[in-house]
This record gives C-alpha cells, sequence and structure tokens, in this order.
C-alpha cells in the first residue's frame, strides 16, 4: 500500500513536470518581440557598447522591455535608411535576431530562446560600414551584408545554433558611381538599390550573388534628373513585384516586374502628402504598403493590387508625438500582427534617446484610417539614432 501511494505521487509529480514543460515551451513558443539594433556610438553613456532590445508585446499592441541584450560592440548611431541592420530568422530550431555592428563591423547572432549573443561573424577586411551602415537580408540559406564603405555585398551561410560562415564578397557600383544602399533576398534573387538612382538584381542560386545584366535607373530618378533615387525595397510574397520607396521631396514609390527573374522598368506612384519613403513594408496579406515619412513627420498606407503591381491612394496619419522636439526622422517600420493587413506598424524615431511609435490601422470597403496609439510613443533609452526595428516572428515572406 505504501509502495503504490509512494508510484502514484511519483506519476503525479511527473505528470506535472511534464505540463508545467509544456507550458513553458508553448509560451517560448508563443514568443512576440519588437525588436531594435539600438546602433550606439563607442562610450557613449550609460553603457559602453550597443546592443539589441526585445519588447514584448501585448494583446493591445502595448509593447514592455523584456531585455536589452548588450552585444560587445559597436554602432554608428546612423546611416542609410533603406539599408535594414536586422535580419530575423525563424526557421525550425534555428530562432535567431542578426544585427550588424557598423562601427565594429561584425554580425551578432542573438538566440531567440536565451536573449543572448551567441556568435559574431567578420567579413574580409575589407568589409566595413563606418560610413552608412551594414545592411542585412537573408533568405532562409544565406545571409547578404551591405558593406557601405567599400561597396562590397558580403555572403554568409546560416548556421545552427545562429552562427554565421563568411564566404565571400562581390563588389558592386551603381551607374553614376553610387555604392550600396538597400538590398531585400527572395528566394533566388536580391535586388539592391545604390542611392544614385539605379538599381540591379543578382541571381543567388548559389549562393554568391551574380548579377542579371539588368542595372538601369529608375523610372522616377530618370525623370526627376537624380533629384529621386530608391532607397528601400520590398518584394511580393510570390516573387512577382519589387518596390522601391524613394528618397525624395514627396512620395515617391515605384514597381518593377520581377517574373522573368530580372527588374522591369519601374512604373511610378506620387503623392505629395508626405516627404520621402525611404522606408516600406508590405502587409502579410499584401493589400497595403506602409510608407514612413522618413524626412517628415507621418506615416502613409497605399492600397496595393499584388495581381497587377498597382498602387492607389490610402491613408496618412497625423504628425506623430514628439517630431522636431524629441526627435527628427522616422526610420524602419516593423507589423503590428504578421496577419491581415497588419494593423499598423511600429515606427522608430531617430532621436537622442530614441523611441517608437505604435501606428494604429483601420481599414474596410476600400477606405482606411491611420492614427498613433495613446499610449505611444515607447522610449527606446539605449539607442542614440534608432533606425532599425524588427518583430519575432517575422512577416511569413
Amino acid at each position: 500500500m505504501r509502495t503504490s501511494f509512494r508510484l502514484w505521487l511519483c506519476s503525479c509529480w511527473l505528470a506535472l513536470v511534464g505540463l508545467c514543460l509544456v507550458n513553458v515551451a508553448a509560451a517560448q513558443g508563443s514568443a512576440h518581440y519588437l525588436v531594435t539594433n539600438d546602433d550606439l556610438v563607442e562610450a557613449l553613456p550609460p553603457v559602453n557598447t550597443t546592443s539589441v532590445s526585445f519588447y514584448s508585446i501585448g494583446t493591445d499592441g502595448l509593447i514592455n522591455l523584456q531585455k536589452t541584450v548588450f552585444t560587445g560592440g559597436y554602432g554608428i548611431g546612423g546611416g542609410y535608411f533603406g539599408a535594414n541592420r536586422l535580419a530575423v530568422l525563424d526557421s525550425g530550431a534555428n530562432q535567431c535576431i542578426y544585427a550588424s555592428e557598423a562601427a565594429t563591423g561584425d554580425i551578432v547572432g542573438i538566440a531567440v530562446s536565451t536573449l543572448s549573443v551567441v556568435s559574431s561573424t567578420f567579413g574580409s577586411a575589407s568589409d566595413t560600414g563606418t560610413s552608412n551602415g551594414i545592411g542585412l537580408t537573408m533568405n532562409g540559406q544565406y545571409l547578404y551584408a551591405s558593406y557601405t564603405d567599400s561597396s562590397n555585398i558580403g555572403t554568409f551561410q546560416i548556421q545552427p545554433n545562429c552562427s554565421l560562415s563568411f564566404i565571400n564578397d562581390v563588389s558592386v557600383i551603381g551607374l553614376q558611381g553610387g555604392i550600396v544602399d538597400a538590398m531585400v533576398a527572395h528566394g533566388n534573387l536580391l535586388v539592391v538599390t545604390y542611392g544614385d538612382g539605379s538599381i540591379e538584381s543578382f541571381n543567388i542560386t548559389s549562393g554568391t550573388p551574380v548579377s542579371n545584366g539588368d542595372k538601369q535607373n529608375s523610372t522616377a530618378a530618370i525623370a526627376a534628373n537624380g533629384a529621386t533615387y530608391p532607397s528601400a525595397i520590398d518584394i511580393t510574397q510570390d516573387g512577382h513585384y519589387a518596390i522601391f520607396g524613394d528618397t525624395s521631396t514627396a512620395a515617391v514609390l515605384e514597381v518593377s516586374d520581377i517574373s522573368s527573374g530580372k527588374l522591369a522598368t519601374t512604373s511610378v506612384f506620387q503623392t505629395a502628402v508626405v516627404v520621402s519613403s525611404s522606408n516600406i513594408l508590405l502587409s502579410p496579406d499584401e493589400t497595403l504598403l506602409y510608407v514612413a515619412d522618413t524626412q517628415g513627420d507621418r506615416v502613409s498606407a497605399a492600397f496595393f493590387d499584388k495581381t497587377t503591381g498597382k498602387l492607389s491612394n490610402g491613408c496618412t496619419s497625423n504628425i506623430l508625438k514628439g517630431y522636431s522636439a524629441h526627435w527628427s526622422y522616422i526610420g524602419g517600420l516593423a507589423l503590428a500582427s504578421t496577419t491581415g493587413n497588419g494593423g499598423g506598424v511600429y515606427a522608430a524615431e531617430f532621436g537622442a534617446p530614441s523611441t517608437i511609435a505604435m501606428i494604429q490601422l483601420n481599414a474596410s470597403s476600400g477606405k482606411c484610417t491611420l492614427k498613433e496609439a495613446g499610449h505611444s510613443p515607447k522610449l527606446d533609452a539605449n539607442s542614440g539614432g534608432l533606425l532599425s526595428i524588427g518583430t519575432f516572428p517575422p512577416r511569413p515572406f
């Protein structure tokens, strides 16, 4: 009787432990973070290294600092708007955040499960980005880094445990001598902007980028005699269209049909409501394109037809809180939700210290509104120049 009772207690205890492990695993699996590359300049108080900050995202969209992960390196506190300094991987056991450190010159890998740095990888001796940062993009097998000093694209193979293995460099240059600005990998295609009005695509089937021979000046850049130039890039889920957000005195967006595996001549969509559109982001269902008014004070959304590649007028937020008084530029965008129309976006606000705005979306019957949330913005105390943010898990494409 005593032995049976002990066995019963033991079985109950094991069941309880198993239940706890399931709950812990479920909690880890459902982690939802807003992530920032704080890009801190060396020896800037109150800390001596830069960091990547993780904010938990509540069901109401409210973000709260979960952990600041100090990476041991340094950033530059600025650079190109379109160059994304974060890459997010959610692939089986490999759940990782990769962040570039432009002053140090490396790429750190952070494990989402432990929120700790597990790798630091350098490219070649010439791979530096102290002028305008190091941009990152990936296609699941390879990670690509754009080095704005040498205008190299570095290729890294993604390894287990959020590590990277450097393969080689490719030197690239725009038609007017521009250096690599933004880039996005999608499947076997890598699309690049050069900050001088020109764009180009590369085949990455074998990992290393090989030019498709389609380098060209964009339609808007030609029409504006270089006063407008493509910067940010996004690509549709089916790989049919590449969308460009231009640095300009207006909001200029361009679309190229890439279904042939190469860039076609871009078509232009323009509105004078905002100033510049150097950061863009497609909604998960591809019905909306979110646009950051990077050199102004608002966020917009344009309706997008993923079948035809056409853009049409949507909506624009009011002036975001703290503009000019606390921050000067709007940087990268991150989706509030990875399903549907995204429900709005978070926006990096470049200041010292920086902040993160939450802009909520309401859309129906071909109309939409954008409004900053009452609890917005959120302070990012560890960043003196926030430009790049992302979410884990990432958008499905």
